[in-house]
């Protein structure tokens, strides 16, 4: 007989019988599963409470233990560590801060412009001064070559 699988056709009941022993086997594996989950259960719950208990009552302890430290910590930090970081940033950042400039050359600069201004308005002013003298004086001039005066000193009135 050879190795390969026989194509040839098997009686129905044969598959049946087959088929039924299969799923008692599984129903069995099942069944036993299930008591095995149970025994372990009963076992595992018991030590699963215990354990939770022994974990609650442990972070109690931890809590307490570390709360106190905590504060001190807390303390240190307000008291000393905190103002040596503020301290420390001023510093930093007073030596960032850029140093203001020199403003002496825009403020001579701004003198010698404003010296330079009043001294042409002065000049102008002066100038303006002498023409109308001059203009004033040329017109007083051409009146009294046109209009003379009397000897006794007095203005004809017309």
């Amino acid at each position: 007989m050879s190795l390969k699988k026989s194509i040839r056709r098997k009686p129905r009941d044969a598959a049946v019988s087959r088929f039924e022993r299969v799923q008692d086997a599984c129903r069995q594996g099942a069944s036993l599963c299930r008591q095995g989950a149970a025994i372990a259960a009963e076992r595992i719950v018991p030590a699963a409470r215990e354990g939770r208990d022994i974990a609650a009552e442990r972070l109690l302890i931890a809590r307490s233990w570390s709360a106190p430290r905590l504060i001190r910590a807390a303390g240190y930090v307000e008291s000393d560590l905190a103002p040596r970081v503020s301290s420390l940033l001023t510093d930093m950042a007073h030596r960032l801060e850029p140093h203001p400039r020199n403003r002496r050359g825009r403020n001579a600069a701004l003198i010698m412009t404003a010296g330079a201004t009043a001294i042409g308005v002065a000049g102008a002013l002066l100038t303006r001064r002498s023409v109308s003298r001059t203009m004033t004086d040329e017109l007083r001039e051409s009146e009294s070559e046109h209009h003379p005066t009397p000897s006794d000193g007095q203005m004809r009135s017309s």
